[in-house]
């Protein structure tokens, strides 16, 4: 007989797959023991076929929870009077929150321990786990999201003659050590939740739309989406030169290209607010939501020098060749504006980042 079921003692009469979550709700507290072929009253009743039940469950543990949680289990064929039973032992885990493969990081896959029972843990606890494994930095958490798709991203990879798969993914942050999606990797994925909202205004106010859109996918398609935009309803001035054509539009594509890049690079995706590509009768405006790092000030982002509040998610740009070396991106749009009358706005809060391109004086007048 053994003693009663507490918040570390759990029994368990067979080896079944449900009683992986009391596994995992161990692993995410402070560790506790399970008994195989004992009933709820603590009697043991014992295993027939012990041998083939302990590999089986060894196994369960191995393939249905993650991260890797098999350094942390001890198990051992024990007796009583005659009748073996199987113990379990289960230390509280490093790389919290455990959860159950076929779940996911979700109350429904990622439980704890509540007394003598398993209970699902609230989203709001799996992000504190996640907080306290991970750290604080959003790109580096691991994504409650584990069902990812890279279509986009693929493609990308590809045209750029860069390898995608595992290997590079863990390189690049996209996975962490144990194989798992980060943030980073969810903002690259197709189910990235962040999205652009772009509209066309029909003078230098909001007040009347003419047209709006809502771009959502991969920040690489988000970025093309959102560059494409611009161009459509960017004025152009067309002069010929004879039978040579040219183009010239009221903000510089480099200029347009840079911006939308900041945009997408520094903008704090911790919170899920959408960045605003805004076009007017006389500028175009991208606001997105995180202001400055903290010590930075615009005196000092002005002067080119960057401290970048996505690391790892600007130096996969970086690598792809959409930037060229961290920093860069506000003197190129400086630079488009060297010899017209205007010149571009940068308004910073503690929240928020907003870069005003205006329209060329000298493209707009020639357009009438």
């Amino acid at each position: 007989m053994l003693n009663y079921e507490n918040d570390k003692t759990e029994f368990k009469s067979t080896v079944t797959d449900k009683s992986m979550k009391e596994i995992v709700a161990f692993a995410n507290t402070s560790g506790g023991t399970i008994y195989y072929g004992v009933e709820d009253s603590g009697r043991v009743i014992g295993i027939d076929n012990i041998d083939a039940e302990y590999s089986r469950l060894t196994n369960l543990i191995r393939d249905s929870i993650s991260p890797d949680i098999t350094l942390f289990i001890s198990a051992e064929i024990s007796e009583q009077n005659g009748m073996k039973y199987i113990r379990v032992d289960v230390s509280s885990g490093t790389r919290k929150p455990y959860y159950l493969k076929s779940k996911g990081i979700r109350p429904e896959g990622v439980y704890v321990r509540q007394g003598t029972s398993s209970v699902p843990a609230s989203e709001e606890r799996i992000k504190a786990m996640i907080v306290e494994t991970d750290g604080t930095v959003y790109e580096n958490l691991r994504s409650l999201d584990q069902e990812l798709t890279f279509i986009t991203a693929t493609q990308e990879f590809k045209t750029k003659n860069i390898e995608f798969e595992k290997i590079q993914q863990q390189t690049l942050g996209i996975r962490d050590k144990d194989g798992q999606y980060t943030n980073l990797g969810l903002l690259l994925s197709d189910q990235c939740p962040h999205i652009i909202k772009a509209a066309v205004f029909q003078g230098n106010d909001r007040t009347t739309f003419r047209t709006r859109s809502e771009f959502s996918g991969s920040l690489f398609k988000q970025m093309q989406d959102a560059f494409s935009y611009i161009e459509m309803h960017m004025p152009i001035l067309t002069e010929y030169e004879g039978l040579i054509r040219r183009d010239t539009p009221a903000v510089s594509g480099d200029a347009a290209r840079e911006a939308v890049l900041n945009a997408i690079i520094h903008r704090d995706y911790s919170v899920l607010s959408p960045t605003l590509l805004s076009l007017y009768s006389d500028r175009i405006e991208i606001a997105s939501i995180g202001g400055l790092p903290q010590g930075i000030s615009l005196s000092t982002v002005n002067l080119g020098l960057s401290v970048c509040r996505n690391y790892k998610l600007a130096n996969v740009f970086y690598r792809l060749g959409y930037v060229e070396a961290y920093g860069t991106g506000l003197m190129k749009i400086a630079d488009s504006y060297k010899d017209s009358s205007v010149n571009y706005k940068l308004d910073v809060t503690n929240e928020a980042f907003k870069i005003t391109l205006p329209f060329k004086p000298e493209v707009m007048q020639k357009l009438g």
